[in-house]
């Protein structure tokens, strides 16, 4: 099992939640993916709480933030220094959005937003070093910039995270593979016309799962909009989906670990 106690800096470690209605968040996910939630006691967590598989942490949740955002799922990048990173994002060109913040004694965090309009997090592990369990069934495997200025996005997150671009073509579209210590760590692609016009770039988040068809069946029960049914890639089958309350996700059913 990819089980994890720690994370290089400059590699996806966590994704949360945030929610418009944070109870039929975790009951859909519940049903989905055999989560199971805990909600912090502390008032002082905003009504956060945790998905585990097992025992094992494997995601946040949450409620929205910010008024008028949307739900969505976040991707946290470790770093080693918060107030460092946010630094190098303001001389980068992006935005800090909120932050630098001690979230308690978990950790220290910041929302960014890149040049190109994707928004990301990054974390600096205290207590908290993220998902314990990775590239397994119903756990995080890939964060995935779907972007409408890659040119912007490479000099940001390369001067950001150190994050060296891999660009490949797969079937006529550039896809880049992002390496951090000479390993694959995150990936990016260009929006493509088939998506609405008001969409903004954004990363998305992937989630390992043992059967793609029974996992699709069973997130449209639960009320999800299926975006992509089933489609090959490398890696392995996956579709595309987004909850009863609109956060979109994907979902992989991967051909071996990555």
């Amino acid at each position: 099992m990819s089980e994890r106690s720690a994370y290089e800096p400059g590699v996806p470690c966590w994704v949360d939640l945030s929610s418009s209605d944070v109870g039929a968040s975790v009951r859909f996910y519940g049903e989905v993916f055999g989560w199971r939630a805990e909600m912090a006691d502390d008032p002082a967590a905003g009504g956060y709480g945790q998905f585990f598989h097992g025992d094992k942490r494997v995601a946040g949740v949450g409620p929205l933030y910010g008024e008028g955002m949307p739900p969505h799922w976040n991707t946290y990048v470790a770093v080693e220094d918060a107030d460092a990173t946010v630094d190098r994002v303001k001389n980068a060109g992006g935005a800090v959005v909120a932050g630098p913040m001690q979230v308690m004694e978990e950790g220290r965090m910041a929302v960014l937003q890149s040049p190109d309009g994707a928004y990301a997090s990054i974390w600096q592990a205290g207590r908290h070093p993220g998902a314990e369990l990775v590239n397994e069934p119903v756990s995080f495997c890939w964060a995935e910039l779907v972007t409408r200025d890659p040119g912007a996005a490479e000099r940001f997150y390369r001067t950001v995270f150190g994050w060296t671009p891999q660009p490949q073509q797969m079937d006529g579209v550039t896809y880049t593979e992002w390496h951090s210590g000479g390993r694959s760590v995150a990936g990016m692609i260009e929006m493509s016309p088939m998506y609405p016009p008001e969409t903004p770039s954004h990363w998305m988040v992937y989630f390992a799962v043992a059967d793609l068809d029974a996992t699709i069946a069973a997130a449209r029960r639960g009320g999800a909009q299926i975006l992509v049914e089933s489609m090959d890639a490398p890696p392995g089958r996956f579709g595309m989906l987004t909850d009863p309350q609109g956060a979109a996700l994907s979902v992989i059913q991967l051909t071996e670990n990555q």
